[in-house]
């Protein structure tokens, strides 16, 4: 049975039906893609969560605020005593809050200087290409994964004074064995070892991740202009993983100034709130602990923490006037 064609003027292609691809379902797809393809419609799907993430973030700081303006104890936290700013006097007037604040930044530089140039350079060897390149990786990321109370303990038995592994190795040189609790500085360096150990290895991994990001012919180029293997790492590693190398120091900074599991484990007992019998290691973050949980003060544990927080504000804002210093002078 012989059927009709219809054909299509010259130049024109035929209407689309939906024997052809797509139909009228495509038709649908794309007008909707059109009504969403319109400026600030992302931002209505983006909103949402970033205001659940703000009021979630925000309260606590204008709820930790509130209560640092009042006289509050832990057990009747429904009863407030309005004070004004008497909790903030105090604390610029309180040694203890001076010597945590000192105790803060020690720790935090002896711990956050070497931790940073080691991952550094061990990112750098594992930029190589090497044998069994995936168990080193793994391996490296092993201490980020381990808790911080299993790390802390183990670390206080290799720093025991009488039966600990560091103390027996000095011993076997000759050197008397160091109280690594009780004295201030062998106190903060077995701290900061604690968190040397456990974070090196999970920036390392960010180096390396920003590493494999820089070109190659970067490398190339700088080898062509005969350039050794220590200038192609000063000159093109290090610029090419600047905002990461930004990033780490930011996070570290943050992570030194809420210190307190590791010096809390640290103490064995009761000295690990105080951070020794003498305050030698106590650290801001013992400090809110030790006002709000056992002093049960908890309007002066909010100006702790407000403290802090001012500290971290303080830092950012130095690190941007820096930035600024340096685009300018260059």
């Amino acid at each position: 049975m012989a059927t009709s064609t219809t054909k299509a003027p010259a130049g024109k292609e035929p209407p689309a039906g939906p024997s052809t691809a797509g139909g009228p379902g495509t038709a649908r797809r794309s007008a909707l893609l059109h009504r969403l393809d319109v400026k600030g419609a992302p931002f209505a799907f983006v909103a949402p969560f970033f205001i659940v993430f703000a009021a979630f973030s925000f309260y606590p700081l204008v709820y930790t605020s509130w209560i640092s303006l009042h006289d509050v104890e832990l057990a009747t936290l429904d009863v407030m005593e309005w004070v004004a700013f008497d909790n903030y006097v105090e604390l610029w007037g309180d040694a203890r809050f001076w010597n945590a604040l000192v105790n803060t930044i020690t720790i935090g530089v002896i711990s956050t200087v070497p931790q940073l140039l080691m991952a550094l350079g061990l990112a750098h060897l594992l930029n190589y290409r090497m044998r069994a390149s995936l168990f080193f990786r793994v391996a490296s990321l092993v201490p980020y994964a381990t808790s911080v109370a299993a790390a802390a303990l183990v670390f206080t038995m290799i720093f025991e004074r009488d039966f600990g592994m560091i103390n027996w190795a000095l011993g076997a040189f000759g050197i008397d064995p160091v109280n690594w609790e009780a004295d201030k500085w062998p106190a903060q360096l077995a701290i900061s070892t604690i968190v040397i150990w456990r974070w090196t290895g999970y920036n390392a991994l960010l180096y390396l991740a920003a590493m494999q990001a820089i070109p190659a012919d970067r490398y190339e180029a700088a080898s062509l202009d005969g350039a050794s293997r220590w200038k192609q790492f000063t000159h093109v590693t290090v610029p090419g993983i600047r905002s990461t190398i930004v990033f780490t120091i930011v996070l570290s900074t943050i992570g030194a100034t809420q210190l307190f599991g590791e010096p809390l484990i640290f103490g064995q007992g009761p000295n690990g709130i105080t951070g020794g019998a003498d305050n030698q290691y106590q650290t801001l973050g013992l400090l809110l602990y030790e006002e709000g949980w056992k002093n049960y003060q908890m309007g002066r544990s909010a100006t702790v923490a407000w403290a802090m927080f001012m500290l971290l504000v303080l830092a950012f804002v130095a690190q941007r006037l820096i930035k600024r210093l340096r685009s300018r002078t260059s």
